[in-house]
């Protein structure tokens, strides 16, 4: 008589190759939210509103960029495989669809550095602000945004020879991404939730030189395969 393998469901705390954090993530199809972050399981709580509704203000602000933009991709809480003890779910995220530092497996992950990652946190404690900060930058994300929504604070980090350097603002108060022209963000617009600024400041970055420039070498690589 064959003995059925059972299948260990996922827990916090649990030490885990990312082997067998797949194999457990696989066999619990219920589970929205699980990540391995230096060897370690995290898994997410019920999402409420003050996630939620950040959430979705940056996936809009992300997606009329990537609309804009032939050959970079935008995606929502993917699974990266980043190295051999890290597999974050961002809550969002850009990359070049070719020739950026990522690419796409055979089984449809995400495998090496998106270019640009953001994270909803609830606040300065959260592990968003230690551990997955010094996993990005140990390989080498090129820009990582951190939004604090209980202290209002929102974070733009550039990668710059093996240290994360805190993007300013410029005398307009709009933060403006270096690894894809004409994403600019309003970072007062965006805390204090005025939707059409935020597409206003966009759009002026859509309509700059570099952008355009940026679209046009991008274009003919596009097949908008993420």
């Amino acid at each position: 008589m064959q003995t059925r393998e059972i299948v260990l469901p996922l827990e916090n705390g649990d030490r885990l190759t990312r082997e067998e954090f797949e194999r457990r993530y696989d066999a619990m199809p219920n589970l929205k939210k699980a990540e391995l972050i230096e060897g370690v399981v995290y898994m997410g709580s019920p999402v409420r509103l003050n996630h939620g509704q950040p959430h979705a203000h940056i996936m809009g602000w992300l997606f009329e960029y990537a609309s804009e933009t032939p050959g970079v991709c935008v995606a929502d809480n993917t699974t990266v495989r980043l190295d051999r003890e890290n597999e974050p779910q961002p809550d969002a995220l850009l990359r070049l669809e070719r020739n950026g530092r990522s690419t796409v497996s055979p089984d449809n992950y995400i495998e090496g550095a998106p270019e640009l990652i953001v994270e909803i946190a609830s606040s300065s404690a959260s592990y968003d602000l230690r551990e997955k900060l010094r996993v990005y930058r140990r390989n080498e994300v090129q820009e990582y945004l951190i939004w604090q929504v209980f202290d209002r604070q929102f974070d733009w980090f550039q990668w710059q020879a093996g240290e994360y350097v805190t993007l300013e603002p410029d005398e307009d108060g709009i933060l403006q991404s270096r690894v894809f022209p004409g994403l600019w963000l309003s970072v007062d617009a965006l805390l204090a939730g005025d939707l059409r600024e935020i597409r206003r400041v966009l759009e002026l970055g859509l309509e700059t030189e570099e952008h355009v420039n940026f679209a046009r070498e991008l274009e003919p690589n596009s097949a908008r395969n993420c």
